[in-house]
């Protein structure tokens, strides 16, 4: 069988060489960016409510709105593609976001103490870098107020259309162009951007009795602020990413604290220093030291990643989580109820400096095993352990296994992707382009996943996407797919490299991993590798129809 070029054995030979600021202070900070968002969120749709006519492109059965290229989404994705585009010259687009604001993830994520894992100064987009982040791990208001800055000063409003969700997206063989249905009306193009990501349903596990319960419940994804955590008994479920950062948080106000942990996860000491106003100046004077420390930041992680696929490597950083066990619980029978049972990286790293200090105050107990049942307002564990509570807060992650654009989404057969995905999860050749799903393209879709900012891996893919869209249009092509020996090549030669890499061998079952035991998310070299896949696009990886 003739391999296709974009990946041959030589190419994957080269490919495996390779808070000490105050409390206050920080909610200060974080109610005046929420208000400056929340003001130019508003004074954006207002804006687009003034020129909408430009969006409402009629076709000639003045019944549905036609454009080249439609993209679903408008958080960092969505963002940068409609900057790509515009930069290319690739003026006839239209995006099509559900809410009333940009922001994607961090518009959705509000709960108490939300912010960035990876170091604001990777937390940027390239064309746009920011000064005047206030940590050195970003916080959620300032990076939503950040996007929210991107979209208006770069022109990125004229081009969304908010509060306009995608019901269903299909593809039409015979005028080779995509017809959706949205929330406000029907929409074609020829080409279709996906860039809703992978975070953006949350899931909330199937309970016993879930719907007997008496009190408040809510995911940390759809936080309530409406209901006043005060003096409250509280059942937290799940000890993620986003559970430690709320849990220390909502400590202090609370009557206690039940926190079900099924797997504990490591924790590393998170550098999380402010940055003063002087700081701020210097980068901003002096651009040198800005892209010196952005490539201080990015060498750290580029040794993290080298680890990831190389888990002997990842000692330094395992002695690290250790050692936060060590000093920070004293207390030898907690200590050994978070300490994990799986090699350091196997699942996402975690990263604070509060989240085991808040375990052993008084009104928090933790339960080292999952919850199963809930009758009324009793919430019981896997081992039996029962507790009263007034509230559940599910921080139990998002449904990125089946992803619910899958729900939405038929291929060139009219068959919906969800039902493909049912006994496996999705595959696409770099994370981009699904089989049978012509002229579509995914954003941060499957086994793209780098330890690494979001962004820089959004902005390289849609460069590989804007790059396939100016080709068709050059080339005028009307149909493009991804051919399916490249696409088997490719997922053959991504599983075979995962397998040696600590997501799959250091003993864990993480998201990354779907219920067959695939993964699905991570990709198996580095980011420098990944970005120059992405570089450009090659059309004879693709089945073209002129």
């Amino acid at each position: 069988m003739n391999m296709p070029t974009q990946l041959h054995d030589e190419d994957v030979k080269a490919l495996d060489q390779e808070e000490t600021q105050t409390k206050k202070a920080t909610t200060q900070t974080n109610a005046r960016l929420t208000v400056t968002s929340s003001a130019k969120a508003k004074k954006a749709v207002q804006d687009q409510s003034e020129s909408e006519p430009s969006l409402e492109k009629p076709s000639v059965e003045n019944q549905v709105r036609v454009y080249d290229t439609i993209v679903i989404g408008a958080g960092i994705s969505g963002l940068a593609a409609a900057h790509q585009m515009n930069e290319r010259g690739y003026t006839d687009y239209v995006v099509l976001e559900k809410a009333n604001r940009v922001g994607g993830t961090w518009r959705d994520n509000t709960y108490p103490g939300c912010g960035c894992d990876v170091p604001s100064a990777l937390y940027s987009f390239s064309f746009a870098p920011s000064h005047k982040w206030s940590h050195l791990f970003a916080k959620q208001p300032e990076i939503l107020n950040y996007l929210e800055d991107v979209a208006e000063q770069h022109g990125l409003y004229r081009n969304i259309q908010f509060n306009c969700e995608l019901i269903a997206a299909e593809w039409n063989e015979e005028l080779k162009q995509w017809q959706l249905e949205t929330s406000k009306g029907k929409y074609a193009a020829r080409t279709v951007i996906f860039s809703t990501g992978p975070i953006t349903e949350p899931q909330i596990p199937k309970i016993k009795g879930i719907e007997s319960f008496e009190g408040e419940m809510f995911h940390s994804a759809r936080w309530n602020h409406a209901y006043d955590l005060k003096d409250k008994r509280i059942a937290v479920i799940g000890t993620g990413a986003s559970a430690i950062q709320f849990i220390p948080q909502i400590q202090p106000i609370a009557k206690n604290v039940v926190v079900f942990q099924r797997t504990a996860p490591w924790v590393l000491p998170k550098a999380d220093l402010p940055l003063n106003d002087r700081a701020k100046g210097i980068i901003t004077r002096f651009p040198t030291v800005q892209e010196t420390w952005r490539k201080s930041v990015a060498g750290i992680l580029n040794g993290i990643n080298l680890g990831l696929r190389n888990p002997s490597l990842l000692e330094p950083v395992n002695y690290l989580g250790r050692q936060l066990l060590k000093t920070q619980i004293q207390d030898a029978e907690l200590r050994e109820k978070v300490t994990p049972n799986f090699s350091i990286g196997c699942k996402r790293l975690l990263f604070a400096n509060n989240y085991y200090p808040a375990l052993q105050q008084a009104n928090v107990e933790l339960v080292p095993h999952g919850l199963v049942e809930i009758e009324d307002n009793t919430v019981i564990a896997a081992n039996g352990e029962r507790h009263e509570v007034d509230v559940i807060i599910w921080g139990t992650g998002f449904e990125v296994s089946h992803p619910p654009i899958g729900q939405r989404v038929k291929n060139a057969k009219g068959e919906l992707l969800s039902e493909l995905w049912k006994n496996s999860s999705p595959e696409a050749f770099l994370g981009t382009s699904i089989a049978q799903v012509p002229n579509a393209f995914l954003v941060l879709g499957p086994n793209i996943l780098v330890y690494d900012s979001f962004i820089g891996i959004a902005e390289a893919q849609v460069g590989y996407i804007v790059d396939a869209l100016v080709k068709m249009k050059q080339e005028k092509i009307q149909r493009l797919e991804i051919k399916s020996n490249v696409l088997a090549y490719h997922n053959a030669k991504v599983q075979t490299h995962l397998q040696t890499t600590v997501f799959n061998s250091g003993g864990c079952k993480s998201y990354y991993l779907d219920a067959n035991g695939r993964n699905f998310a991570a990709w198996p070299w580095s980011l420098k590798q990944l970005k120059q896949r992405l570089k450009q696009v090659d059309l004879t990886d693709y089945e073209t129809v002129a």
